[in-house]
């Protein structure tokens, strides 16, 4: 059970009240935002942000990839995101024989970009409020068939906002030949690794550099030596004057996920029973890979993607659950809760809705995190998942009266199969698995099997041992049917099947607790008229903004904005991977060689290297623009400070901060570093 915390209903609720630099704009609507901007040091005009009828600054913003922001550097294509985010395609590039992710890479022609299959970047062709639309009739499906026939590699959907009160047609052009032009070696582009991430001072170099290309009528094609670079309708210029504390910033990206408007049994349920169990078992996977890692070069690089994707969240949760308790936050919405029930209770529309969401949520939970313990657990397991996959195309095949290649499908496997750590992974995880689940949802066949080894560890090795998917030798689709793996992954099938059916954003997206978020949504902004609502990031296009400004970390502990070299060479180590930072960055900070880089600082000759502000972000927002009040580029947003963590649930504007690497930094590693200073004659610089 839930340990319930009750408080008088006397707690100040202003913590739900939209602070100065809390809230993740739509970019079509943020006329209504544009005098509070103003006021913070803004001077362009809201068509400037957003407009369908001429360039504007939503042009020179893109999805890059499956999850990050990325902008226009240029007119001819060049495009900035964040090293982290174009992480997984440099691995794919790398080898032990050219380790790009270890030493970096610079292409000094363009004949040198490296092409990325499957890469894509998709820029917003235009955002409309389809709700009356909707509401009339129209179905969302023939809405989207409609706006994608409009232009070349169009794709759209209907996005939901304030859990449906409003819906929006987001519209975006995807472009598919995308290019790798430069990128730090890790020891700048991701210095510090998992010891420094989500910390503050920060002093990485977090950038990478790509290039899009289009046609010969600059519409998305796929990848050919005849293709241009593509011709972006805006791109942004190029601050090279640095900030000051106190300074306009604002973000323009694509927010993943927030839930700033559940309620308390949601809070609950992420800090004190998700959060924890997550972080438990990945800190086990994470020790496991790291162990190889360190024992073999090719181990590390096959593995730095898919450490640094488990190690992100894991450090993340860490932070939330730490800021959610910090702040009292399950305690304050629960006040704020009896408070709307008074108004609630003379509201026949409204004077159940909070005990039904109560009772929604304790409905739901079980099975939610069911869901999230075998994700987090059973499903990491490869072997589980190739079995799974493998019996599953078998049986297809038979159903349709074809016979499925079961050898190709196992040595395309073992190409990449390490058995070393996915063991070691299976024993742990088996043995999680069935210390944290409810008794009556044990598998009987795995508790049986469990019992005849004396263990789960036990029991798991000689799986392993037994199976002959994981061997060398020619398999038939006999050996799968009767294979130990394939027997284990069965045992799972009702568990899996049931997993699916929870499948959502967050556990607040269930149907049966989603249902109440529509009404209560209408009823919080007819009750709470001095709240500024805004929608919760979905993954679509928002502004942030906020200003350049340190916090106070710890009593008489204050942080300043601007991090410097200095800090790297502090922080140095030629015997530790992530902090041996290359030998010309050395002799560069000995001689104080600085060049059009260096400036004064805190009192000292320096080059700064990042920055905080107080703007509004979640994941998704990795990679976005950072820009001044005249829409100049400034920085590359790239992560928040850990005690930070906790504003998608709660924005605390005295110690939320937003991490950005200063574009002076991006521009002093391209030329002093990279060598690449030729990049600038296609930027616009000022």
């Amino acid at each position: 059970m839930i340990k319930k915390i009750f408080v008088g209903a006397l707690m100040c609720l202003s913590f739900l009240t939209a602070q100065a630099d809390e809230g993740m704009w739509l970019p079509s609507l943020i006329g209504s935002r544009i005098k509070d901007m103003r006021s913070k040091g803004f001077k362009l005009t809201a068509e400037d942000i957003y407009s369908v009828n001429k360039a504007s600054l939503k042009d020179a913003v893109v999805q890059f990839g499956g999850g990050c922001t990325g902008e226009f550097l240029s007119a001819e294509g060049l495009l900035l995101t964040n090293h982290h985010c174009g992480y997984g395609s440099i691995q794919s590039l790398s080898s032990v024989e050219h380790d790009y992710l270890t030493h970096g890479y610079w292409a000094h022609a363009r004949g040198e970009e490296l092409p990325v299959p499957g890469l894509t970047v998709s820029l917003l062709v235009k955002m409309e409020e389809v709700t009356d639309r909707i509401a009339a009739g129209e179905k969302a499906e023939d809405i989207i068939a409609e706006a994608v026939k409009e232009g070349k590699g169009y794709r759209a959907s209907v996005e939901q906002m304030y859990y449906g009160n409003q819906q929006f047609l987001f519209v975006y052009q995807t472009y598919r030949d995308v290019r790798l032009v430069g990128t730090p070696p890790s020891s700048i582009g991701k210095f510090g690794g998992e010891t420094d991430n989500w910390i503050w001072p920060r002093h990485t170099g977090d950038f990478s550099i790509w290039r899009v290309y289009a046609d010969q009528n600059n519409e998305p094609a796929a990848y050919s030596k005849d293709n241009k670079p593509y011709q972006p309708k805006r791109h942004f210029t190029v601050s090279t004057k640095g900030v000051d504390e106190g300074d306009f910033t604002m973000i323009y990206g694509f927010p993943g996920n927030t839930q700033e408007y559940v309620i308390s049994d949601a809070v609950e349920y992420v800090a004190e029973v998700s959060d924890p169990m997550k972080i438990a078992l990945r800190t086990q996977r994470l020790d496991i890979i790291a162990a190889e890692q360190a024992k073999s070069a090719e181990v590390r690089i096959a593995y730095a993607a898919i450490y640094s994707g488990i190690a992100n969240a894991w450090k993340k949760w860490q932070g939330e659950v730490l800021g959610l308790n910090r702040l009292g936050t399950v305690a304050k919405k629960q006040a704020y809760e009896r408070e709307f029930e008074k108004w609630a209770a003379t509201k026949p529309e409204y004077a159940s809705l909070m005990s039904d969401m109560h009772k929604a949520y304790a409905e739901v939970i079980p099975e939610y995190y069911m869901r999230e313990l075998f994700t987090e657990s059973i499903a990491t397991i490869n072997a589980y998942t190739f079995a799974r996959s493998l019996y599953a195309s078998v049986l297809r095949a038979e159903a349709e009266g074809k016979t499925f290649d079961v050898e190709t499908a196992h040595q395309n496997f073992l190409k990449t199969y390490n058995q070393t750590i996915d063991q070691a992974i299976a024993r742990r995880m088996v043995a999680e698995f069935c210390d944290r689940v409810a008794p009556e949802r044990m598998p009987a066949d795995l508790k049986t099997q469990i019992k005849y080894y004396g263990g789960a560890e036990k029991y798991v090795d000689a799986m392993f041992r037994a199976s002959r998917l994981l061997g060398k030798e020619p398999i038939t689709i006999s050996d799968v049917k009767g294979d130990a793996l394939v027997e284990f992954s069965r045992m799972f099938n009702k568990i899996n099947e049931k997993s699916r059916q929870y499948a959502f954003r967050n556990l607040s997206n269930a149907p049966q607790i989603e249902q109440y978020y529509r009404p209560y949504m209408r009823a919080l902004r007819e009750w709470d008229k001095d709240r500024a609502f805004y929608p919760d990031a979905n993954f679509t296009l928002r502004v942030a903004y906020g200003t350049v400004a340190g916090y106070e970390y710890a009593d008489a502990e204050y942080h300043h904005p601007v991090s410097t070299i200095d800090g790297i060479m502090a922080k140095d180590d030629p015997n530790v991977y992530d902090y041996n930072i290359p030998q010309v960055l050395r002799d560069i900070y000995a001689a104080k060689d600085y060049g059009r880089w260096g400036q004064d600082i805190y009192g000292k000759k320096s080059v700064a290297v990042c920055f905080l502000a107080t703007n509004h972000t979640s994941g998704g927002n990795s990679g976005s623009p950072v820009i001044n009040g005249k829409g100049e580029l400034i920085g590359i947003n790239f992560d928040r400070t850990w005690r930070s963590t906790m504003s998608d649930m709660e924005f605390d504007p005295t110690i939320c901060r937003n991490i950005s690497v200063d574009i002076r930094y991006v521009l002093f590693v391209i030329d002093r570093i990279g060598g690449a200073s030729y990049l600038f004659d296609e930027m616009t610089l000022k």
